[in-house]
């Protein structure tokens, strides 16, 4: 007997989304279909790709915050539907903007009067507001030399080879030279003597870096001021200081009060901070403070009026939404110094356990400092048979995303896996990393050399030898025979070798059950 049925179109009967036709033909990737398709669908069949996805709390590469209180989760979804440029609308967003930016610039020792307000502006994140900090040193560098009758059509900013991109991003957009610092092995962030000695009447101004993306250190911006001080009485300048406490500015205030790196010091004319990294908010807020009205020229401001009222606005989109503005502010006062100085300790008190776990194999060397932020960097001591790389691959089979990477230049032959700790990074997930990076390099250790390895050590012994055999320019011959393979030759041995590994494991367990 035959079965037939006949296919409904709709599916409109049907309830379970596995039941319907959904589940069962590709979605549109590249263009728009033709036809809608029932909510319940649409969000089961986003819902189950993003599965594929890794876990935000397991992911060690980021500094942004992956976890807030529900209540501040709620507020967030209460205000998705806010426009933060709709000011005269939504005066009270507006006006949490403003009590942000005041404990901000209160928190980095602006110096303001009893009832002076603070001169800053939410961003998107700190990209956006090292674009708006440069963009003003930038102006203010050419009304200067306009006003001296100088050229200044060559502004440039010195910085250390380990910023972030996006201040190359500014360089290039808005035609600044980029005049970097170079590292050194050992030394990984900018060298204040080095910087001031860049330094020319050109430049707009130079970055320091409070908590660098590499190693999280933080950068010796007293040292700094110091120098550049002492450069600008010399030369008659007056070079400022930009300070790009990204992912620092919200854990030296609360671990290292007495550290000099903010306002405290006079020629840091402004400073930026990532609300979403160790502020505490999900993705989507920065901060931009100056330290007074006379460090943002006033031509950058633009004043609009289409929306209600008279609004100051200066930033470099302009629709965004309200609700990292709202989440920022509730951190400020459900935390408090108190609660925030908690949590730095906390995230660092774990970071120095993982650290210590970690010396504890006898494998790696430590490249982060105490002081910074807190996050262990490491390279191995030894990766002569397997590379950090293949460490970081194989820590993924057991969730964790912990990134590798090579150094900038002069120090690029030095590679390093970094895991930052946040605040949901507790001790007790310190602790079975620390058993997983255990784990990974004792399955390396059992595992043959890695392919690079051995077709680098066949090239380079066979050239090795050809230099011995035929000095600077000879044949290359030993014994009747040319050691240098080609990379072919080289292919092909590595494959007959792995030929033989997979033959004798499969010899050796031929009796093993899966």
């Amino acid at each position: 007997m035959v079965l037939s049925k006949i296919s409904s179109q709709s599916d409109v009967s049907v309830h379970s989304t596995f039941a319907s036709r959904y589940v069962r033909e590709s979605l549109p990737r590249y263009r728009m279909p033709d036809n809608s398709i029932p909510k319940e669908a649409a969000f089961q069949i986003i819902n189950d790709e993003l599965m594929l996805d890794g876990r935000p709390r397991l992911n060690l590469a980021s500094f942004v915050t992956t976890w807030m209180e529900p209540e501040c989760d709620k507020l967030i979804m209460d205000a998705l539907n806010k426009n933060y440029v709709d000011m005269d609308e939504y005066p009270v967003t507006t006006e949490l903007q403003n009590r942000c930016v005041n404990m901000i610039a209160h928190l980095f020792n602006a110096p303001l009067g009893e009832s002076e307000a603070a001169v800053g502006v939410g961003t998107v994140g700190s990209s956006e507001a090292i674009m708006l900090a440069g963009l003003a040193f930038k102006r203010k560098w050419q009304n200067k030399r306009r006003a001296l009758g100088l050229p200044c059509d060559k502004p440039n900013i010195v910085t250390g080879a380990n910023v972030q991109v996006c201040w190359e991003k500014f360089a290039r957009y808005f035609e600044v030279e980029l005049k970097e610092v170079k590292l050194t092995e050992g030394y990984y962030v900018m060298d204040p003597e080095k910087a001031v000695e860049m330094v020319d009447e050109n430049t707009i101004c130079v970055a320091a870096i409070l908590g660098s993306t590499l190693n999280g250190e933080f950068e010796d911006v007293k040292k700094l001021n110091d120098l550049l001080t002492e450069k600008n009485r010399v030369t008659g300048w007056d070079t400022p200081i930009h300070v790009d406490a990204a992912s620092g500015g919200f854990i030296a205030p609360f671990l290292w009060p007495e550290l000099e790196w903010d306002f405290r010091l006079p020629l840091v004319k402004s400073i930026n901070v990532s609300g979403h990294k160790y502020g505490l908010v999900y993705a989507g807020v920065g901060w931009a403070i100056w330290r007074s009205k006379d460090d943002l020229p006033d031509e950058l401001i633009f004043h609009i009026n289409y929306l209600g009222a008279d609004q100051p606005t200066f930033t470099l989109n302009f629709s965004k939404g309200s609700s990292q503005i709202i989440a920022q502010y509730y951190q400020l006062i459900r935390l408090g110094h108190e609660g925030y100085r908690n949590v730095m300790e906390n995230c660092h008190e774990n970071a120095m356990f993982l650290r210590e776990g970690l010396e504890r194999t006898g494998r790696f060397e430590i490249v982060s400092k105490e002081i910074g932020v807190p996050l262990v960097a490491f390279s191995l001591k030894d990766n002569s048979r397997h590379d950090e790389f293949e460490i970081a691959e194989m820590l993924r089979s057991y969730g964790w995303i912990v990134p590798a990477y090579t150094m900038p230049a002069d120090a690029q032959h030095i590679t390093v896996l970094r895991v930052v700790i946040r605040e949901d990074f507790s001790r007790t997930l310190a602790e079975r990393l620390v058993l997983d990076v255990t784990k990974v390099l004792h399955e390396l250790d059992n595992l043959p050399v890695r392919l690079h390895a051995k077709s680098t050590a066949v090239v380079e012994e066979a050239a090795a030898a050809v230099v011995v055999a035929a000095g600077e320019g000879g044949s290359g011959r030993v014994n009747g025979t040319f050691l240098k393979k080609t990379e072919i030759e080289t292919q092909r041995e590595i494959t007959t070798y792995w030929k033989k590994f997979v033959a004798n494991k499969k010899k050796n367990n031929k009796n093993t059950i899966c």
